[in-house]
């Protein structure tokens, strides 16, 4: 299985970003599939995560901002990111996940080499 990342790149506060996610390997129309971010010096976190009945669920930093959305023809999951803020600055990266029912998504697969968002004027 492998998963890439790509659409990162350096934007000013307030721009948008749309990041991809490309598997092979792996059928993502079939698992639910989530984006993390890990910024200097801190934890990587969630962002967002999609089902593979389309339910979806965000970071309340993100709310409003992000959408995850998947396109299972091309087997692909994106992170539409608007207004972005320099706190939204990371290197982000997606995986398999599982989604439990108190609320916490697991990645199931290791790190691949995710991209880098930095916000900034």
């Amino acid at each position: 299985v492998q998963l890439q990342a790509s659409g990162g790149g350096l934007v000013q506060p307030g721009g948008s970003l749309r990041l991809s996610c490309a598997a092979s390997g792996i059928d993502l129309s079939i698992n639910a599939m989530g984006w993390y971010r890990q910024a200097p010096g801190k934890q990587r976190e969630f962002v967002a995560g999609v089902t593979s009945d389309s339910t979806t669920k965000y970071a309340d930093s993100v709310i409003g901002r992000f959408t995850i959305s998947r396109d299972n023809a091309k087997n692909t999951v994106y992170l539409q990111m608007n207004s972005l803020k320099p706190e939204d600055t990371a290197v982000y990266f997606c995986n398999v996940v599982r989604a439990y029912s108190n609320g916490y998504w697991s990645p199931l697969r290791s790190w691949g080499q995710g991209t880098q968002v930095t916000v900034s004027s």
